[in-house]
């Protein structure tokens, strides 16, 4: 009997320290992050931990949440500053595909126009497809890509043909969209 009180209790004594700590970790997050949707995702991964695996001493939660919180922050930072390197090579890859000699300023200018175009198409995948398909380009093997998404190794394949999908998908769109809505006729008579 006293064990059933004792397992009611923890929910209960997890709700008060959700309530107590939750918007002092949410702000030190976002002065971490800068980003206000994140530093709300981080939170809510900060409780989850705490839930899973408490510290021996809830007297103590204080300074467990306050190191749980700094090594989940800087994560994100970590996985954030290298999606956007990822994202930058990405972006020189497709603007050397059609580099030849020296590019013409019609050239230059279509160059430009790619990389923007490749650069929103990307920002508008999620994090997970961005970051898998950056990753594999980059010559990642589908077991580092499992480990850098968290994921099964054994569905990195479909994961990131997917995330192609997606990825053309949206390109095409975005190609329609930059075109302005012309008709067909429009087009060919522009030579387009």
């Amino acid at each position: 009997m006293e064990e059933g009180a004792q397992g009611a209790r923890v929910p209960e004594q997890f709700r008060r320290l959700f309530r107590e700590h939750y918007q002092e970790v949410a702000r030190k997050l976002y002065a971490l992050t800068g980003d206000h949707a994140a530093a709300e995702d981080l939170a809510q991964e900060v409780f989850l931990r705490l839930y899973r695996s408490p510290p021996d001493r809830l007297e103590a939660v204080g300074a467990w949440l306050h190191r749980t919180l700094t090594r989940i922050g800087y994560d994100y930072l970590r996985q954030r500053s290298s999606n956007k390197a990822l994202l930058e090579k990405e972006t020189a890859r497709v603007a050397a595909w059609s580099e030849g000699a020296a590019p013409s300023g019609e050239a230059e200018v279509i160059t430009e126009w790619e990389k923007e175009v490749v650069r929103r198409v990307l920002q508008k995948l999620s994090d997970r497809d961005r970051t898998a398909l950056l990753l594999r380009e980059e010559g990642y093997s589908y077991e580092e890509i499992a480990v850098r998404l968290e994921v099964n190794p054994k569905i990195v394949g479909t994961l990131l043909a997917r995330a192609q999908e997606r990825l053309k998908k949206k390109y095409g769109q975005e190609e329609e969209r930059s075109d302005g809505g012309r008709s067909e006729a429009d087009r060919r008579g522009t030579g387009l």
